[in-house]
């Protein structure tokens, strides 16, 4: 595996798993199911094994990636899926030579890329919500180890990879966990209820879409923007104010470009909760006009380029107009834009916005991780956290 391929963000390996359905071939999808103690990537962290090449996607800093390829080959060609554990604690980092030393136990999902995964990847494509749920436990009437159903948000109930009711799977306990999941992007494994005293243990996946930055500019300085967002796993819009440019050979990593007008934007472009502005086309009436209209949309972050002076006159520039904004129609905006890291340069400023961008989405208080106490990343407990109290073990 080239660090090209290993370092992509996530939204290109589920797209790579989308193209990869149409391929010729036995792909192997390896997914992160469970984790004790600490671990490079959380539940729900995706690699892709496909036969004719290097593989996309890690699951580690790259201390398991050689081992998951050896142990996809049997998944291969035995064609089921197999769930191995590797044991990577101080302890017994020396098993595999490497002396990775994570400290972490990690349960990884082997299977065979097939039919039964289109629903995931093509609910992504179209910027859906969607939770997978896939049995780990074998040896439950009517349930076998690796089968699968769906959850879509928006209809509620669970479903299979054709579309058909779930029925005999326990709605009232998944859904709830699974609606969670799916609208936060995060995954837990939970032991659940299946009747006649029978537990089933099932890998809840939230794949969540994407939430968009959009940012509004052509300048040079929209470049690395743009770059960095996209790494971040962002659908990237950049929205240019005046023709004659081609903003998608200029910006080759925005998901797409718009060309508008600061009075068209909610015609042209849908501002939701889940999207993020960034206003830099350095021109103080194109800015003042695009704010207006960001600051009275859902969206969560409305990053504004510029000193704080330049903002405090467009204020000016409203109140003589009789437009007044109330606190709390400011508080999504972020100006001057970006977090205090020091830089100056195009990518040190670009990186300052992005940072504050994931921020806001992932809603973090930014600090130096040596003042957090706990673990780095949040623990899932989807029983819990949708108050259904504890599972069976």
């Amino acid at each position: 595996m080239t660090e090209t391929n290993w370092s992509v963000p996530e939204t290109e390996v589920v797209q790579r798993v989308h193209e990869r359905l149409d391929a010729a071939g036995t792909d192997v999808l390896a997914t992160v199911v469970d984790v004790e103690g600490n671990a490079y990537r959380r539940p729900g962290a995706k690699m892709l094994l496909d036969d004719d090449g290097p593989g996309v996607g890690s699951i580690t800093a790259g201390c398991l990636e050689d081992e998951l390829r050896a142990a996809a080959t049997g998944v291969r060609e035995r064609g089921e899926p197999e769930t191995i554990t590797y044991d990577l604690m101080e302890d017994e980092a020396d098993v595999w030579g490497m002396g990775v030393g994570c400290n972490g136990v990690i349960d990884v999902l082997l299977e065979p890329l097939d039919e039964t995964y289109r629903p995931a990847v093509e609910a992504f494509a179209d910027g859906r919500d969607v939770a997978v749920l896939t049995v780990l436990s074998g040896g439950v009437d009517g349930f076998e180890y690796g089968d699968r159903v769906y959850y879509d948000p928006d209809d509620g109930g669970l479903v299979r990879p054709d579309g058909s009711p779930a029925e005999e799977w326990p709605h009232a306990t998944l859904t709830s966990m699974a609606d969670d999941l799916a609208r936060r992007g995060r995954a837990d494994t939970v032991t659940v209820d299946a009747g006649d005293g029978a537990t089933l243990e099932v890998f809840v996946d939230g794949i969540a879409a994407p939430a968009e930055l959009v940012v509004f500019g052509t300048g040079h300085d929209v470049g690395p923007v743009t770059e960095l967002a996209a790494k971040n796993d962002f659908r990237v819009t950049v929205a240019g104010f005046r023709g004659g440019l081609d903003l998608a050979d200029r910006f080759p990593d925005a998901t797409r470009t718009v060309t508008t007008s600061p009075g068209s934007l909610e015609d042209d472009l849908q501002l939701d909760e889940r999207t993020h502005a960034v206003v830099m086309t350095h021109n103080f009436v194109d800015d003042r006009l695009a704010l207006e209209t960001l600051l009275e949309s859902p969206a969560p972050y409305v990053g504004l380029m510029g000193p704080r002076e330049r903002f405090e006159e467009m204020l000016d520039a409203f109140a003589d107009e009789g437009r007044v904004f109330a606190e709390d129609a400011l508080e999504s905006l972020y100006t001057p834009i970006g977090l205090d890291l020091g830089g100056g340069s195009p990518y040190q400023i670009a990186h300052s916005i992005v940072a504050e961008v994931l921020a806001v989405e992932n809603d973090r208080t930014p600090r130096h991780l040596r003042e957090r106490e706990g673990h780095i990343h949040d623990r899932v407990d989807a029983a819990a956290d949708v108050g259904a109290g504890p599972t069976p073990e």
